[in-house]
């Protein structure tokens, strides 16, 4: 079973950093390159950029919330809900 996840090529892993202006603050967040094609995929159904759509989101959690911590990891998290309301991400589909 661990084959069909120890085969993935390391690019699909590794790190990227983008530059994003969040509640009009410049922030870099680091996520893994396939992170990054989920978000853009999300964005793109919601008729977003990605840092328009990672706005939105930092704004409604700290608006419920009142603070937003560990972004990165609530961006990860929000892939993975993603991905298990039924949505395949380009980078899942081109693995098979």
């Amino acid at each position: 079973m661990c084959r069909i996840f120890a085969e993935q090529t390391p690019e699909r892993y590794a790190y990227e950093t983008r530059s994003l202006r969040i509640g009009g603050h410049c922030t870099s967040l680091r996520l893994e390159t396939a992170f990054w094609t989920i978000l853009e995929e999300i964005a793109r159904q919601e008729g977003l950029s990605v840092a328009k759509f990672a706005t939105k989101l930092h704004d409604e959690v700290l608006e419920r919330h009142g603070e937003v911590r560990n972004f990165a990891s609530l961006l990860r998290c929000s892939c993975l809900i993603y991905l298990s309301a039924g949505n395949r991400a380009p980078v899942l589909m081109a693995a098979e």
